[in-house]
């Protein structure tokens, strides 16, 4: 009898653990202008930007994002689908985002100054580091 009560008891605690991990947090939708006004000011406040350097990257923070959301509702598309991009595609894709990030490193290259574009540098390479690591968090959860 003890052992079924605490087989029953261990089934309910790891049910309850799997369960307790699925949730997600509540993220709001914010405007592509919203989201472009909020990473201006995260800059003005990371790169102590001017007033013309804040105006130049508002355009090109808005093409970035825009851009983003535009892949982010064409993978949702293909998944409903169940599509699968074939190799051409996701070279065409990877091109292209490599491509962005090229132009946007050398326009923010011309917009900041030194000491300015290597703070920039150092944050986003902790973006990516810690992109990555919740990427590995992520599939190790899916196994």
């Amino acid at each position: 009898m003890k052992n079924i009560a605490s087989i029953l008891v261990l089934i309910f605690v790891f049910t309850f653990t799997i369960q307790a991990q699925k949730k997600k947090g509540y993220k709001p939708q914010l405007t592509i202008n919203q989201q472009t006004s909020l990473k201006v000011k995260q800059m003005t406040l990371a790169l102590d930007l001017s007033d013309k350097q804040q105006q130049q990257l508002t355009p090109l923070l808005r093409a970035e994002i825009t851009f983003r959301q535009a892949a982010i509702e064409k993978r949702k598309e293909a998944r409903k689908q169940k599509k699968r991009p074939s190799s051409d595609e996701i070279y065409a894709i990877k091109s292209q985002e490599l491509d962005n990030k090229i132009s946007m490193k050398r326009s923010m290259k011309n917009i900041l100054n030194k000491t300015q574009f290597e703070t920039f540098k150092k944050m986003y390479k902790q973006r990516i580091k810690k992109k990555k690591g919740k990427e590995l968090r992520q599939r190790s959860t899916k196994k």
